[in-house]
Formats: C-alpha cells, structure tokens, sequence
C-alpha cells in the first residue's frame, strides 16, 4: 500500500498538565497546504480485565460516570503506574475495585479509543476465573459488583447500560473466542 503524504507537525504548546491529562493545541500542515490547530490529550495507559467464572459470566461494576452523567455498568480497571507491569496493574484494580483476584491474566487487546484528538492506550487482560478475597471494594469505584452472563452483557450494551469502549470492546471479543 502506497503511504500518502504526512501531515506536517508545526509545533505543539502545552494548555495544562497534570498526572492524568496533557492537554495542547498542535498546529498542523496538511499536505494540501491547509492549516488548522487540534487540540490533542495524551493520557497514561490504562489495563482493565475480562474476568469469566465457569458460568461465562463476566465481573462487572456499576458506577456513576459524572461526565456523562449516566450511571453503567464496566469492567474493573485504570491506570498503569509509571514502572508497573501492565498485566499486575490489571490484576491489582480487579482486586481494589471489586475484592476479587484474578488468576492467570492473559492479554486480550490493546487498542486507542479516539485516535483523532486523544492518545490513551487501552489494554484488556483476561482472566478465566478469580478467587474472593478478604479485600473490601472501594466504596468510590462502585455502587454494586455482579456476575453477568455473557449474552445479558451484550443485551445491557443495546439498552445501553454499559457504554465504556473498553467493556463494549472486551465483551464482544470474547464471544468472537468462543465462537
């Protein structure tokens, strides 16, 4: 395949930085000649598990999310700290969040949810199965933990009670492994 000309980078100025955000404008050539500024947010990576007990029922939380003002149901997840392993990070907020542990964490994806404006890695581990702990969840993560079927999570995707890409994302990439 034949590469096109690249957009050419005429510098980029900093809005605001903080640990979870880096917001700038970035003035931008295209090949054409036209010129525009883009707001871009880079922001750290993040892992969120898939955990299946033997039922292929998936661990889901169901928490607040203020910016869009919508109470969903997701995945336990977040940021990987700087020098931390992404599969251990993973592991880590499955317990923080829902007092389960996971056992063998498994890679499932790595994808970027809006590739225009954002740069954000997502990755998703798997985990057939995880063990209760004594580990309480975090009153600030969820307002409740369940075991949903597969199916009924996808059922929950079309009322739209889980709307977070990396749920979406992982639910239908198990049903394309066990397919």
């Amino acid at each position: 395949m034949e590469r096109a000309t690249q957009w050419n980078i005429l510098g980029e100025h900093l809005v605001d930085e903080n640990r979870h955000i880096r917001l700038s404008t970035v003035d931008v050539e295209l090949p054409d000649g036209v010129r525009f500024t883009q707001y871009v947010a880079r922001m750290p990576r993040c892992a969120m598990t898939l955990v299946l007990n033997e039922n292929r029922e998936a661990l889901l939380m169901y928490r607040h999310r203020f910016i869009i003002d919508q109470w969903v149901w997701e995945l336990p997840g977040g940021y990987v700290d700087h020098a931390e392993d992404v599969a251990a990070a993973a592991a880590r907020e499955v317990e923080e969040e829902t007092g389960w542990r996971p056992r063998a964490m498994r890679h499932l994806v790595t994808y970027q949810p809006s590739i225009g404006s954002l740069d954000q890695p997502q990755e998703i581990y798997f985990s057939h199965g995880a063990d209760l702990t004594d580990t309480a969840p975090d009153i600030n993560e969820a307002e409740a933990i369940r075991w949903v079927p597969l199916d009924e999570a996808v059922a929950m995707i079309d009322r739209g009670e889980i709307v977070g890409a990396a749920t979406v994302v992982a639910i239908y990439r198990a049903l394309s492994l066990s397919e």
